[in-house]
């Protein structure tokens, strides 16, 4: 039982993303599978050409997102970084922000 309760708990993580990453529509597939499974958050690019984001939703949601962008053809991630941050209360949807 604590396995299920804990693949369902909703978490936030920060993710930086470097590589061929910016040019390539992997802002638009994130926000196209976030949406899909039911995630929250946003993405935008980087001055230094990565992309940052922050998605909310169970660790099942947040790797399936990842798969999708990885999945993505010209989209060649090279680094990723990841860190669980506060989950934010009430927030509706995941959207592209504004670059850096």
């Amino acid at each position: 039982m604590a396995d299920t309760q804990q693949s369902s708990a909703v978490i936030r993580r920060a993710l930086r993303f470097s590589g061929s990453v910016q040019g390539v529509g992997f802002r638009y597939r994130a926000v196209y599978a976030a949406n899909a499974v039911g995630a929250t958050g946003w993405v935008r690019n980087d001055f230094d050409g990565g992309v940052s984001m922050e998605i909310q939703g169970t660790e099942q949601q947040i790797d399936q997102v990842i798969l999708a962008i990885e999945r993505g053809t010209y989209v060649r991630i090279e680094n990723l970084s990841a860190r669980t941050i506060p989950a934010v209360e009430g927030e509706y949807g995941f959207h592209v922000r504004d670059d850096e």
